[in-house]
């Protein structure tokens, strides 16, 4: 079981999984509206392939303070600054999934030498859309794509039930629990955001703004990109897979990039594929110079 410990950074509460472990530091970040627990999965076998291994709840997320502002990227990149630098964490293999991996990406392109740069960075699922180059989009249509439905007030066991039939047999009690956990619960066992939806849109419209392949271009250390690909069940769904599989074939190009693609598996890739996933993460960091 990882250890649960706080830092105070930038003025917020962080909160952190700390697995332990010898070696390399090895940096999880989760996605938006997601939580550190989503490694649960993944994070104990990267332990058993030699790192040490962290995770991040990032500003109102999990149990990080809230916060009304600062989901910009260079927030959050300092965010992940100010905890690789508390911790002194030199030379980590930073992994991002969704968000996470655009968190990651930003950073980098930020800090490309010094010794809190990467040695390298893992994408899982995210960091390759380029929404604001996408034919035709404007930020009102992203807004409508990217707005998570409201489910405050719902009641938690409602929710386990939806997650059982879209997750069929992928659908456990612990990866139940997982997802629960992306929300508070009150006396009557009802959930809520905890990252309310204006504070959602905040980081939707930074994700928006990013200019990915400039970020790209600018990171100096070995990449390994995970997209997953499925079936897509709706329109919404086929636009960000065709974006995706564009995104990863423009990146793919670059010289210090290398596609991983997971075929017919879900976006929380370190749910549906833990083992797979920590694998593929393993071996791409073997490869890193000390």
């Amino acid at each position: 079981m990882p250890v649960s410990s706080y830092l105070l950074l930038n003025g917020l509460r962080f909160h952190y999984l700390n697995w332990g472990g010898g070696g390399r530091p090895l940096v999880l970040l989760h996605g938006l509206a997601s939580n550190a627990r989503i490694w649960d999965l993944t994070a104990p076998r990267l332990v058993e392939a030699g790192y040490r291994v962290l995770a991040l709840d990032q500003r109102s997320h999990g149990l990080t303070d809230p916060a009304d502002a600062g989901f910009d990227f260079a927030s959050v990149t300092r965010d992940l600054h100010a905890f690789l630098e508390a911790l002194d964490l030199q030379r980590p293999l930073l992994v991002g999934h969704s968000w996470g991996a655009s968190t990651v990406l930003s950073y980098a392109a930020a800090r490309p030498v010094g010794p809190l740069a990467p040695a390298g960075l893992v994408m899982v699922d995210g960091g390759l859309f380029a929404l604001n180059e996408a034919p035709g989009m404007t930020w009102e249509k992203a807004e409508a794509l990217l707005r998570p439905p409201d489910l405050d007030g719902l009641p938690a066991e409602e929710l386990r039930a939806r997650l059982r039939r879209m997750l069929g047999d992928v659908y456990t009690d612990q990866i139940g629990d997982i997802l629960l956990a992306n929300f508070r619960l009150d006396e009557d066992d009802r959930i809520y955001r905890r990252l309310p939806i204006p504070q959602h849109m905040q980081a939707a419209r930074a994700i928006y703004e990013k200019k990915t392949f400039d970020l790209f271009a600018r990171v100096r250390c070995p990449v390994l990109v995970c997209p997953a690909t499925e079936q897509p069940r709706d329109e919404r769904a086929a636009q960000f897979l065709a974006l995706k599989r564009a995104g990863a074939a423009r990146v793919a190009a670059q010289p210090n990039v290398t596609v991983r693609v997971f075929e017919d598996t879900l976006h929380d890739i370190p749910l549906h594929r833990p083992a797979e996933l920590a694998q593929a993460i393993a071996e791409f960091g073997a490869g890193l110079p000390a």
